[in-house]
């Protein structure tokens, strides 16, 4: 080769490579802009073909590499994240930390729980003051807890769904609310750069009981993942057009997100883009950002829309939930001084107007994402997390909500309604028996879906037999206790069996009592997922013990109580049985003939009631009531303390009555204190009987006082004719007998310790 010809060459090659290089350049720049405009579709294109270039610079392919695998996990392709994280973390070990969390996310959605717990260990090497690489590392190790309640719930594909997003359901007027991301209509189809698919907007379906699925999906033994019966991929067998747009008012061009209904359905709070009266707002890095808004129903039509006081153009609001009294709302929000991404805060409303809106700790909060609340009738929360422990992506937690705090800490629901991609949105009654959720599991027809579920039953059988014949025993009273709650009373049938549905991670104690036998208890737990039993037996040997058996009762209505702690000592040997009463009052104990006993009945907020049973003298059955439980805020009527027309001095049969039942009450329960509450009827001036009821309350505690009650412990006050028991108000014509009525004193419990 001559050189002039080499040199040509050269310079042709060198041309090719510069003009190779600034293509590659462009491309690069140009993914960046879609990436930085949060247009992550058009960017993964974009940087796929950068990263073809086996001759790509090393920091570029790094970064392209990096930004790459973050689009995939924003639009939620996990498959593919995984891959270019996998990718990244090969060949630059040294990128930022946070990548390592986001693999060890993405192996967990995809099912490969070994190997997210390794890269989640190694996250937490990097990353010490993030907890979530402890808690999903040991998680990870024994996954057996996500699945004890697999065969509770069947899972239903719903009819309702589209090709597009279909997700968080909300009932309303017998029906859902839900959005979807289903095509518009007209000739121009608007998408979100994002994932280049439609804005969200509200639907309506008008009746959940025609909701029905020709694809029933059951629980599958592995993964957690809801298979579909027939095995083939599912198609959208239902009538779309049943579907309704829920308003023309409230959908706009942008995103309308999660809603919620105020009891009434008069009003109602939904998620936006910062977009209202035709003008959009965005915060100072030009995002766009949610808001909740509130509309009122006039006419059958929505109206009134107003954002909520709390918002920003800084950051987001959204995912509504309202409490049963409409007095709190919770919500998701991205606002300075969460504990992650997106945590949940409350705010209370009454009477039009919102209080400040607060954090709901770290028991509900973490360093992921908390979103999606729904509070159940009962006042407590759902949501779904990706930052506690869970199946991989988003799952749905369970929070029982106390005095604002979430005692019990949260509890995953587990499988089948959580599986390895997110599970979200959900809304049930208050026992969890059925409802609805969104899901973006493998069996939906694409993105996110809504499913149903309901709970099946789990029986559980137990057996009582006589130890001796191995005959079954019938009448047999088995009380059922959960989680250490007396929760209900069976009776054996003739067969010496009863049946339960079983719930999911619970402790149970059978106890089984039958008059002339020993009392026997079995214990059982649904608390792993180990093969379960589905028939438990019990045996109860003859005994000469008593039984001692009655019922708590409230003094002030003479009605059965619940949850009242009763314990027996036997005040020979000084040992004590101790239960808690269920629904029906009830309390049963052996007892030992001979010896004397000792009854105490404890519940908060009620005086303890001590009564003596002595000596059982035989093996049978003793009945022993516990009448009289003295509760802060009950009112009595003292029988016969009637006073003469306008006095106000005790009467000899109003003595009687106080000595027979006001001064014991006092004497037995010497922390209680109480008030006197004195009437009178409605003839004389109201300022005359005011002062005369007074006096009449007053001359009461003073006798009690000169009795030996401490003055402290009593406080009178007088109504007058202010609370009439009959209708002998002024200018209606009564006998004295009707007038006496009305002249009477009351005692009100103000406190018994």
């Amino acid at each position: 080769m001559n050189k002039s010809l080499h040199i040509l060459l050269s310079i042709v090659l060198l041309f090719a490579i510069s003009a190779n290089s600034a293509w590659g350049q462009a491309k690069f720049k140009a993914a960046n802009r879609e990436y930085e405009q949060l247009s992550y579709m058009s960017a993964i294109r974009l940087y796929e073909d950068v990263l073809s270039d086996s001759k790509l610079d090393a920091a570029v392919r790094k970064e392209a590499l990096k930004k790459l695998a973050y689009c995939y996990r924003r639009i939620q392709d996990t498959k593919n994240a995984e891959k270019a994280y996998s990718d990244l973390l090969k060949n630059f070990p040294d990128v930022e930390s946070e990548n390592y969390l986001y693999y060890a996310q993405a192996l967990a959605s995809n099912g490969k729980y070994r190997d997210s717990q390794k890269y989640y260990s190694i996250y937490g090497e990097k990353q010490t003051a993030d907890v979530r690489s402890k808690k999903f590392t040991v998680s990870y190790m024994e996954m057996s807890r996500f699945y004890r309640d697999s065969s509770s719930y069947q899972v239903e594909y719903l009819p309702i769904n589209s090709n597009q997003a279909d997700f968080s359901p909300m009932f309303y007027k017998g029906g859902l609310v839900f959005c979807s991301a289903r095509d518009e209509s007209g000739a121009v189809k608007r998408v979100y750069g994002w994932n280049q698919t439609p804005f969200l907007d509200l639907y309506f379906v008008p009746d959940t009981a025609q909701l029905k699925s020709g694809m029933v999906q059951k629980a599958a033994a592995l993964g957690g993942v809801v298979a579909s019966s027939s095995n083939k991929t599912l198609k959208s067998t239902g009538d779309v057009n049943k579907v309704e747009e829920f308003s023309r008012v409230i959908n706009t061009k942008y995103h309308e997100g999660p809603a919620v209904f105020f009891q009434g359905e008069q009003k109602a709070i939904f998620t936006r883009n910062n977009f209202n009266k035709g003008k959009t707002r965005e915060s100072k890095d030009g995002t766009n950002k949610l808001k909740l808004y509130i509309a009122d129903l006039v006419e059958d039509n929505w109206s009134n829309i107003k954002e909520l006081p709390f918002n920003s153009d800084e950051y987001s609001c959204g995912h509504p939930a309202l409490t049963p009294d409409n007095t709190k709302l919770y919500f998701v929000s991205d606002m300075p001084g969460g504990y992650g991404g997106t945590d949940i805060y409350v705010v209370e409303y009454s009477d039009g107007n919102w209080g400040t809106p607060v954090n709901m700790g770290k028991e509900i909060n973490s360093e992921g994402n908390e979103m999606f609340p729904f509070v159940d009738p009962t006042g407590n929360l759902y949501f779904a997390s990706d930052g506690h422990e869970g199946l991989g992506g988003l799952d749905m937690f369970f929070a029982e909500i106390k005095d604002g705090v979430a005692y019990r800490g949260v509890n995953n629901l587990g499988a089948p309604l959580n599986s390895p991609q997110d599970d979200f949105g959900i809304i049930t009654d208050a026992t969890r028996t059925s409802g609805f959720f969104s899901s973006n599991r493998k069996s939906g027809l694409s993105d996110d879906n809504i499913y149903s579920f309901k709970r099946v039953c789990r029986p559980l059988t137990l057996i009582v037999y006589d130890a001796a014949s191995k005959q079954p025993l019938e009448n047999v009273d088995v009380r059922i206790t959960v989680n250490a709650e007396s929760r209900e009373l069976r009776v054996t049938g003739v067969d010496g069996s009863t049946s339960i549905c079983m719930e999911a991670n619970a402790e149970y104690e059978f106890k089984a009592i039958k008059e002339g036998y020993l009392m026997n208890s079995v214990a059982y737990s649904t608390k792993s997922n180990t093969a379960q039993k589905t028939t438990l037996e019990l045996y109860l040997e003859k005994a000469p013990l008593a039984v001692l058996k009655g019922v708590v009762k409230s003094e002030v209505n003479d009605q059965p109580m619940a949850g009242v702690q009763v314990t027996l000592e036997n005040e020979k040997d000084k040992t004590k049985q101790t239960v808690t009463t269920g629904p029906d009052g009830g309390y049963e104990f052996q007892v030992k003939p001979g010896d004397d006993h000792k009854l105490t009945a404890e519940k908060d907020k009620y005086a303890t009631n001590t009564e003596k049973i002595g000596k059982v003298k035989s093996s049978g059955e003793v009945v022993q009531n516990i009448q009289g439980m003295y509760g802060e805020g009950d009112i009595f009527k003292l029988k016969n303390i009637y006073y003469d027309y306008g006095k106000f001095f005790i009467r000899p049969d109003a003595a009687r009555e106080l000595e027979k039942t006001l001064l014991p009450l006092l004497r037995k329960y010497p922390a209680m204190t109480i008030e006197i509450r004195s009437h009178t009827d409605a003839r004389s001036s109201d300022n005359f009987n005011m002062q005369l009821s007074a006096n009449r309350a007053r001359a009461v505690v003073d006798y009690l006082a000169m009795r030996g009650i401490d003055p402290s412990r009593l406080v009178s006050n007088g109504y007058g004719e202010t609370e009439l028991v009959n209708e002998c108000v002024d200018g209606i014509i009564c006998d004295e007998k009707q007038h006496q009525e009305n002249r009477r004193t009351e005692f009100r419990i103000i406190s018994v310790k």
